[in-house]
Formats: C-alpha cells, structure tokens, sequence
C-alpha cells in the first residue's frame, strides 16, 4: 500500500512572514503602515499635524522607521521649492510620503531631514486610548 500523499502549497503562492528591519517598542504609541503594519514612528518623534501630502493631511516627523527613500528631486510645495525624496514602505513598498532633503527658504530649514507621512497611510497603534 503507498503512503497517504500529502498535499503541499505550491511555493509560489507561500509568502514569506513579515518581517521589519525595526520593531518599536510595544510600551509606546507608535504609528504603522496601514497597508502591512509595519512600524514607521513612535509618537514621541511626532513634530506637527498640520502638514499637506500629496493626497490629504500628513504629519511631520523626525525620525522614521521601515522606510526606503527614493531620488531627491527638487519640487514646488505649498512652502515654496524644496529638495524632497518620496519616502515608501519597506515591507508592502508602499509609497507613505517624503523626506526633506533641502529646503531653499531659511524660514523652511527646520524641515531638513525630517519626514512627512500622510494620514491615509497611516494606523495608531498601542495605548491611543
């Protein structure tokens, strides 16, 4: 009698588990992907809530976590011209905002370095209550 043959998922249709490059730390309110859940920020590097993304509102961070970061090109923001680089989600590559490479006004240069996340990208995680 032959053995019982099991039935095995073909290896193109198993996704490999998720993993991030950073997992912040469940004691903090942190800031995930919506798309995958990957954690981008915790709450303590939140600068503003009164930023404008491409599609809607956005914040302003200073650090971020999971994210790659595009080409820097120059564009024309609402500010005026600045050096920006789309910023996007490592696990689900998901593009979440930009990254202030340069800015050309000195009343924009605290924008330098930091990153913008809009809203519809994002989910509130641990402790919001």
């Amino acid at each position: 009698v032959p053995p019982a043959r099991r039935h095995r998922v073909p290896t193109a249709t198993r996704l490999p588990p998720r993993t991030f490059h950073s997992y912040l730390p469940r004691s903090h309110r942190t800031y995930s992907c919506v798309h995958c859940r990957a954690h981008l920020a915790r709450h303590e590097e939140l600068i503003s809530k009164s930023f404008q993304g491409s599609h809607g509102r956005a914040y302003l961070f200073n650090s971020v976590v999971n994210v790659g970061c595009g080409p820097a090109e120059q564009r024309l923001l609402l500010t005026g011209l600045h050096s920006v680089a789309d910023i996007f989600c490592e696990s689900c590559k998901t593009t979440l905002g930009w990254k202030y490479e340069q800015a050309f006004e000195s009343s924009q240069k605290y924008k330098e370095g930091k990153f913008i996340i809009e809203m519809s990208h994002m989910v509130k995680e641990n402790g919001w209550d």
